[in-house]
């Protein structure tokens, strides 16, 4: 009976190891341009406390030098209804940068070009649902393709960035 306990945590951590291998190997790990001098990389982001990604999403944007304010809401809905999110764009986090709406796990980079490129016809930026392998929903080596979708404050959409093959 010890030898398939051992066994067991021996199998676990092996899986833990590899998860964290690949989380490293995602192409928004690597580094990322900075905004312009004088660029604010502050960010508030509102997120259920019971939610274990969201705190993932966080950490990784502190990875790429953001300064993250942590605000713990129950009432999620009423956050993203505050400011205007279309339903269709909607994830589990909510967070506010420079008048932008950053919904879900959008990676770091994304955000830092928009900040850099500014453009007044994007509200925001979602990654809707909650894809495996984006930043903060790495589990080991799957990754899904996915989308960050641009949205403005009627609802359009448009692609912003495809990740697939990464």
């Amino acid at each position: 009976m010890r030898l398939s306990w051992i066994f067991v945590v021996s199998c676990l951590y092996m899986v833990a190891t590899w998860g964290m291998a690949f989380a490293g190997d995602s192409v928004w790990d690597q580094p990322t341009a900075q905004p312009a001098a004088g660029q604010s990389l502050d960010i508030t982001v509102y997120y259920s406390p019971t939610c274990g990604c969201c705190g993932s999403w966080m950490d990784h944007l502190q990875k790429h030098q953001f300064n993250v304010t942590r605000v713990p809401t129950n009432d999620m809905d009423a956050v993203k209804d505050q400011r205007g999110l279309p339903a269709k764009m909607g994830s589990c986090h909510t967070a506010v940068i420079d008048g932008y709406i950053i919904e879900g796990h959008v990676p770091a980079g994304d955000i830092k070009q928009l900040l850099t490129d500014k453009p007044s016809d994007i509200y925001g930026l979602s990654v809707p649902e909650m894809p495996v392998g984006t930043p903060g929903m790495e589990m080991g080596a799957r990754k899904d393709p996915f989308a960050v979708i641009a949205f403005d404050k009627q609802g359009e959409t448009r692609v912003y960035r495809q990740y697939s093959d990464y």
